[in-house]
This record gives C-alpha cells, structure tokens and sequence, in this order.
C-alpha cells in the first residue's frame, strides 16, 4: 500500500491510499489527484539527513568516503510537498538537486541494534536534498547551505517497506532529462546501520524521517525547472523550481 495525505476540494485533511490506478481513496472516497492539494505524507518533528552514503558522489564532490554515517538536520521549515515550488534562494548560483530514498519510522526508536531496526520502519518515500553549494562550502553545519525554507520536498506517497527492493533504482530528471541514475545497492551504509547509529545519539518519533544519502549526478537547479525524483516501488515526487528575486 502506498499511503498518501491530502486536502480535498472541501478543506478536509484525508489519509488514505494512492492506487495503482491512479487515483487517491479515502473516507469510502475516490479523487483525482490533480484535484486535490497533495502534502507531505507525514509532518516529521526531525529530519535526519545522511552525507556521502554513495561513494561515486563523495568522488564527484572532492570528499572521502566517511568512517561512519555524515549526520545533519532539515528542520522543519524545510518540509515542502509533491507539486509545491521550491524557492531558490536569492543571488546564489550553485543550488543542486539531490535524489534520496526516505526511510519513514513508524515507533519510537531509541538504542535500537542494527538486527532490530526494521522493525522500527513504517515504509518509504522519496526525497530531494536541494543544496546550496554556495554556502554549503563555506559554514561548518550546512545551515545556509541545507536548512532555507523549502529545501527537501520529499513525498507523495509512504510505501510499505516490502514494495520496495533492496536494490531499488533511483533517478532524478530535470525537464526530462536523466541527471541522477543509481540504485540504494550502493549505499555505504544501510538502513539498519543508519538507525543503529542515529538512535544512540537521539531519539526517533514516529513520523520522523531519515533521508539516506544521494548518489552521483547531482548539478544545479535553474528558474523555472521541473523536477521528478522516481525510487522504485514506492513513486515519483514531482516540483517546480523558482529563482527568488534579491533583495537590495
């Protein structure tokens, strides 16, 4: 089942499944998606993002492969939906897409081992890490770089964990064309290792997030783009780009 959330022509917040039709049911219900305001499938109290999880992009970046997990936050003003547009922010030249698959918890975790840790997994959803290098590059914690409003739209959709293969692909298209192609086979380090290593230092709610990394391929975002980011089995998040007009 892949579940969804969404405001209908009414106003009313629904929860309820996007079939394979198509078609988004709920309350005994059937809507078009073009019909309705699609949000974020869960509302995270943290997102836990990952670093450097394919080693083909830490080459592309100029970095080393890390010892153990790269671990940093998107808060919440960071959250954006399937459809939103994403602000750019202003005067910077370098802000780049980042397709990553979405590990969704279902129960509170704390100190979990690694052999346990999917039990703590509610399912799966897709994700873009748009980066600013500009600042990224220049400040220790990736405030200005990871953290403007708007920067991880993540959604529609939250897959339940056996739709989606151990070696899922993963892309990225801007306007159609491929610029990210990999499969999560190739992260350094798996899910169970991430949560094993993220809950001895915090505890995870259910509905928090963690955003496994992206693979090779990552390039800037202009005005006006289209963005599709596709993980298999669970769907394809889709967003507009707008540049932000500078202030003087």
């Amino acid at each position: 089942m892949r579940h969804v959330r969404f405001r209908d022509p009414a106003g009313a917040v629904r929860e309820g499944e996007w079939t394979d039709d198509d078609e988004l049911r709920a309350a005994g219900r059937t809507y078009d998606p073009s019909e309705v305001e699609i949000l974020t499938p869960v509302e995270p109290s943290k997102v836990i993002a990952v670093g450097r999880n394919y080693a083909k992009h830490a080459e592309e970046m100029g970095n080393d492969v890390p010892d153990r997990p790269l671990l940093f936050l998107k808060p919440p003003n960071t959250y954006a939906a399937h459809g939103d547009t994403v602000e750019l922010p202003a005067g910077k030249e370098q802000v780049e897409h980042e397709s990553e698959l979405g590990v969704v918890i279902g129960t509170q975790a704390r100190n979990v081992d690694a052999a346990d840790a999917m039990d703590y997994v509610a399912g799966y959803t897709v994700a873009n890490d748009v980066s600013n290098r500009d600042d990224q590059r220049k400040e220790q914690n990736w405030i200005r770089g990871k953290a403007f409003d708007g920067a991880l739209p993540f959604g529609p959709v939250v897959a339940d964990p056996e739709h989606v293969p151990d070696d899922a692909d993963i892309e990225l298209r801007v306007n159609g064309e491929l610029r990210q192609s990999s499969s999560i086979e190739h992260f350094i380090f798996s899910v169970p290792e991430l949560i094993e290593e993220i809950t001895q230092y915090l505890t995870l709610e259910p509905g928090d997030v963690i955003i496994t990394g992206t693979p090779e391929g990552v390039a800037p975002l202009e005005d006006g783009d289209h963005v599709e980011v596709t993980v298999e089995g669970v769907g394809t998040l889709e967003h507009d780009v707008a540049r932000k007009e500078r202030r003087d």
